[in-house]
C-alpha cells in the first residue's frame, strides 16, 4: 500500500472514530491521520491475537472495523490520561 493510501485510510478511520466517540476532540488533520494509522495497528494487533490468519496489505470489512475500534480505544485511553 502506498504512502498516500496510508494517509487516506488513516484520515477516514480517524474521522469515523472521532464521529463515533462522544465529546469534542480538538484535532487537526495530522492528528486525525495519526489516530487512524495507530488505531489500525492497534486493531490489527488485537485481531491477530484472536485469529491466526494474517492478510497484510488487503483491506477487508473486518480489518476496517478493527481499525476503527483500535482508533476509538486509543482515543479513550488518551482521554483518560489527559484527565
Amino acid at each position: 500500500m502506498s504512502f498516500l493510501l496510508w494517509i487516506l485510510f488513516g484520515f477516514i478511520v480517524g474521522l469515523i472514530a472521532r464521529a463515533i466517540t462522544p465529546g469534542t476532540q480538538k484535532m487537526g488533520f495530522i492528528a486525525t491521520v495519526l489516530l487512524g494509522i495507530v488505531g489500525s495497528f492497534i486493531g490489527g494487533t488485537i485481531g491477530n491475537m484472536w485469529t491466526s490468519s494474517s492478510m497484510t496489505g488487503q483491506i477487508t470489512t473486518s480489518g476496517f472495523a478493527g481499525s476503527v475500534f483500535g482508533a476509538i480505544l486509543l482515543m479513550v485511553v488518551i482521554g483518560r490520561l489527559r484527565a
